[in-house]
């Protein structure tokens, strides 16, 4: 499925769990922008309340609403995951592979609209001192941690953009600390010509933490600052509890190059009081 990679680009050293679609035109929706979601998935569970099998629907219904055309997710489960995807449709597909390697432990996946976008080029990276390691934890944080990154060819503009997915850990500020200097170090060496989307669950507030401060010194620019529109603000990390107005934006839709931002968004959606997810989804409408 994927194309050969374009100098400059990492070359790929796992190709993990690619499923399967055929290229299709870019028709979904009029116009350039680009619809960018990041979302913490909550891995599946099968004790209650709030099982996949209650959030599964939910989820389905949030996706279909919003039609993002490219989706960072985070913590699915190998199972989960193929869930989204078949939920999504046939016009999407994904790139991913478990943290552990392979389908075990969580994953970064990366889903997409066929649609609008194509994969040129893509990699995995662990966050830690050794990250061509697959499933390597050197900074003593609670769990191992990764990044999966794309390069998509967009169809309806015959651009192409960098697509950058993480989850940090929730345990140590310093793996946390380690990781974002690894990331700024990893993402400088792709093609600095093209624009870079960085989704992921950073596990700390915007504006209130040194990792929050070495991405965005790094050149990246927080879409929900830059943005035309904001929807209303809730912490994004709510436990399943009741939202908190102006809480802390734990999860993050990044952006370096040149980008115009309409419109960002902190996602509510629920169904007779059930959420998706123990995260709410963000969202940008972008053009790149």
């Amino acid at each position: 499925m994927l194309a050969r990679p374009t100098e400059g680009d990492l070359v790929p050293t796992d190709t993990g769990a690619v499923s399967s679609a055929t290229r299709a035109s870019a028709v979904q929706r009029p116009g350039r922008r680009l619809e960018v979601m990041s979302f913490n998935l909550r891995y599946a569970g099968a004790a209650p309340p709030n099982t996949w099998a209650e959030r599964r629907p939910v989820t389905r219904e949030l996706l279909r609403r919003a039609r993002p055309h490219v989706i960072g997710s985070q913590e699915g489960l190998y199972e989960q995951v193929r869930d989204i995807a078949a939920d999504l449709g046939t016009h999407y597909d994904w790139i991913g592979t478990g943290r552990a390697g392979g389908s075990r432990d969580e994953f970064a996946a990366v889903y997409y609209d066929t649609r609008r976008l194509w994969p040129v080029a893509y990699d995995h990276f662990w966050l830690s001192d050794t990250p061509d390691v697959i499933g390597s934890n050197t900074w003593g944080g609670g769990s191992i941690r990764m990044v999966t990154w794309v390069r998509f060819r967009d169809l309806r503009t015959d651009g192409e953009l960098y697509v950058l997915n993480t989850h940090l850990d929730v345990a140590s500020q310093y793996a946390r600390t380690r990781a974002a200097a690894l990331i700024v170090e990893r993402a400088g060496r792709l093609d600095r010509s093209l624009p870079l989307v960085v989704t992921g669950d950073f596990n700390v507030a915007a504006h209130k933490n040194p990792v929050y401060d070495t991405m965005l010194g790094a050149g990246l620019v927080d879409t929900w600052d830059a943005a035309d529109r904001r929807s209303k603000a809730y912490a994004t990390f709510h436990g399943y509890r009741p939202l908190v107005p102006d809480g802390d934006r734990v999860d993050w839709l990044l952006v370096a190059g040149a980008a115009r931002v309409h419109e960002a968004s902190i996602n509510t959606f629920s169904l007779e009081g059930q959420f998706p997810s123990d995260h709410l989804p963000v969202q940008a409408s972008l053009t790149l």
